[in-house]
């Protein structure tokens, strides 16, 4: 069965049912039908001392699969079949992903959060109320330049961009305001995907409604004649920028197939953006269970590095233990096997690839917390390339566990479950990457040194240009969120493996005061994708009766 059939046949306990586990009354939730709520701010809780954060991440994505939501979910399941209080927290799908390349994003076969079909398409309506709050901001800017432009921006300075949440690539630049006077000042402008909006990385850092409209006012959208910046609050908007959110900041509960609690809230993708779930979902998570399972998005390069190094600063908390989840295919490929031929044996190229996986392993080792290595088992793979994959985390002092959560759920995870119960007690001592009043390019050369394995970065005369006036600004110290390819550890997705001796290009800037950092653009990564060739929107269809099929 495809993964939306093994969901479709599964029966989903209600959603008070989920609620009542991790002590949440009726009260305490609103109900979007009968399977899916969001938790009402503020929440009453006790906070918890003890409780454990177990962070998973994974290798450099690859044509062949990761399956890093599967391991967490059926992670979840396992502390769950160990009589654990755990929930499980993940961020929301995006539409571009959904309809384009990647497919859904809920786990999969018998470790999936239900129902998946709503959470893939509309879910609770976060991305449309981000996406009407984002284009808000922009018909307000617009219009205070029609209306006689009080602050004195210069149209050419415009920042603050669109969204949409799919991938459109005829959107990436427009003009607008064409028509005439009454149409508008015309503009160049452009489209971004919306989980790389500013916005949704506000949601996902913001700590109550009341940081959530102090962060919006930080943000810059422009900048004057003379240079100077302006920001939402200049524009005395940030009130009704917030507003539009109330909602959506409120976290949202759901369930595995094998009932196990969890929360799924903001989206942001990992390569353009900071790629965790909001810090109101992690934070709700670990003062209602005693065990925290949560992702980051793509790579332990990217993902793990900005939740790590952007988000754990305003959690409060760091992870107990690291998960990477690898599969011998994704090291085969790494390591120069063919796509199609990755069903047959082949130790030369795992060999080859698992570098990959030992970079990962030492770069996560750096923050001084315990890490374990999850191996998520293929139907194709054989013995021997299993236990040389363990083999080689052992002779690194790290414990690899194959685990089999696709066809068995959380009881595919069971030793997987047992080892980080034990590696969350070990005394773990958390060191940052780099200090935070670090200058902007240290803690870029630090990130590409140390996380990547680069030996240099390049900068474009344009980046160079911004960074003497980000310190003019004082924005020189800030937080870095690096958008890079997910593919490589380099800024070229054609080096697979772990290229050596290469040169990270930062082409531009973009600072996102609000979310409190700046974003460095690489190689040449797009905030707004394109669909591909067979785009997954081909194989999605409805029935009459309202069935969902081709899903994922």
């Amino acid at each position: 069965m495809t993964d939306i059939e093994i969901a479709q046949n599964v029966k989903m306990d209600k959603i008070v049912k989920v609620a009542e586990k991790i002590g949440l009354s009726e009260d305490d939730i609103e109900q979007y039908g009968s399977y899916k709520a969001k938790i009402k701010l503020p929440l009453q809780t006790e906070k918890k001392t003890k409780r454990k954060l177990i962070l998973v991440t994974s290798i450099n994505p690859t044509p062949a699969g990761e399956g890093k939501s599967t391991v967490t979910v059926g992670l979840g399941d396992a502390f769950s079949l160990l009589q654990k209080k755990v929930m499980i927290a993940l961020r929301e799908p995006s539409l571009g992903p959904v309809m384009g390349m990647k497919g859904g994003a809920t786990g999969g076969g018998y470790a999936q959060v239900v129902p998946m079909e709503d959470i893939n398409l509309h879910f609770t309506g976060d991305m449309h109320a981000l996406t009407t709050a984002n284009n808000t901001l922009a018909a307000l800017i617009d219009n205070h330049m029609q209306q006689g432009n009080a602050l004195g921006i210069d149209q050419r300075r415009i920042v603050w961009k669109r969204t949409l949440d799919i991938n459109d690539r005829a959107l990436r630049n427009i003009v607008i305001g064409l028509g005439g006077p009454v149409q508008g000042v015309p503009r160049e402008d452009g489209f971004d995907i919306t989980v790389a909006s500013e916005l949704m990385a506000i949601l996902c850092l913001s700590e109550d409604l009341h940081d959530l409209k102090a962060r919006i006012n930080r943000i810059v959208i422009g900048y004057t004649h003379d240079r100077k910046p302006v920001t939402v609050q200049d524009l005395n908007v940030g009130g009704a920028i917030a507003t539009l959110l109330k909602d959506a900041i409120k976290p949202n509960l759901v369930q595995t197939l094998a009932h196990t609690p969890a929360i799924i809230h903001g989206g942001p993708f990992a390569n353009i953006a900071h790629g965790c779930n909001s810090v109101l979902a992690t934070q709700t998570a670990l003062n209602l269970a005693d065990y925290t399972i949560t992702e980051a998005g793509f790579g332990a390069d990217l993902g793990a590095e900005k939740f790590l190094d952007i988000k754990t600063p305003v959690l409060g908390k760091t992870p107990d233990t690291i998960v990477i989840v690898a599969t011998v295919k994704a090291l085969k490929l790494n390591g120069g096997q063919a796509l199609s031929d990755l069903a047959t044996e082949n130790l030369d190229a795992l060999k080859k690839g698992i570098a990959n996986l030992v970079h990962h392993i030492k770069s996560m080792a750096q923050y001084g917390v315990p890490v374990v290595v999850a191996i998520n088992r293929f139907t194709q793979d054989t013995n021997h390339e299993i236990d040389y994959v363990k083999q080689i985390c052992a002779d690194m002092g790290i414990q690899a566990l194959d685990t089999d959560v696709w066809a068995k759920g959380g009881h595919g995870a069971l030793d997987l479950a047992k080892t980080i119960s034990k590696t969350v007690e070990k005394p773990a001592t958390f060191k940052p990457l780099y200090e935070p009043d670090a200058d902007l390019t240290v803690k870029i050369e630090t990130i590409v040194t140390k996380i990547y394995g680069g030996v240099h970065v390049e900068y474009s005369k344009k980046a160079i240009n911004q960074i003497k006036r980000f310190k003019k600004y004082g924005w020189d110290k800030l937080p870095v969120c690096m958008a890079k390819t997910q593919y490589s550890l380099s800024d070229d997705p054609k080096l697979l493996g772990a290229p050596k001796d290469f040169t990270i290009h930062v082409k531009s800037f973009v600072p996102k005061l609000g979310a409190g950092f700046i974003v460095a653009m690489t190689g040449n990564i797009l905030t707004m994708p394109g669909l591909p060739k067979h785009p997954a929107a081909l194989d999605i269809d409805i029935s009459d009766d309202g069935k969902i099929s081709g899903l994922f």
